[in-house]
């Protein structure tokens, strides 16, 4: 029997959440390297994140399922000025407290700053904050 790994993930709340909606739908699948990115979060990139497997037969509908709940729970945020919905949340290095905060970290060690993050078009080029897409609604 082969087994597909169909979704990875850094994170094992939101694995185990997959993988009970996909229990739910009727569809057999497990986990495998959950505990080794629990207990230690720095092996994640090492062992290929949390793998969400199915049986090969199970794959494509499995995989069709993944898709349909990732678009069902990704917030849609078109973009201000050219309406487009390629619009993706990014940190942006034309901020001086971005730069200041990496110089910070560097000097400092590994702390965890706060980066300031916008949303930028990628077919027009704009970024903007969320407050200003949540004001055109308005």
């Amino acid at each position: 029997m082969k087994f597909i790994p169909i979704q990875v993930f850094d994170n094992y709340i939101e694995a185990n959440i997959k993988m009970a909606m996909l229990k739910d739908a009727g569809i057999e699948c497990w986990l495998t390297d959950e505990y080794t990115v629990t207990v230690d979060p720095i092996l994640t990139n090492a062992v290929g994140g949390i793998k969400l497997v199915v049986n090969e037969q199970d794959a494509k509908h499995a995989i069709s399922f993944i898709k349909e709940i990732n678009a069902l729970n990704k917030p849609v945020y078109t973009c201000i000025n050219c309406r487009s919905a390629n619009v993706e949340l990014v940190s942006t290095p034309r901020k001086a407290i971005n730069w200041l905060t990496a110089i910070t970290s560097f000097l400092m060690g590994n702390y965890a700053i706060t980066v300031e993050k916008v949303f930028h078009c990628f077919n027009c080029g704009n970024e903007f904050s969320e407050e200003a897409s949540k004001s055109m609604l308005n």
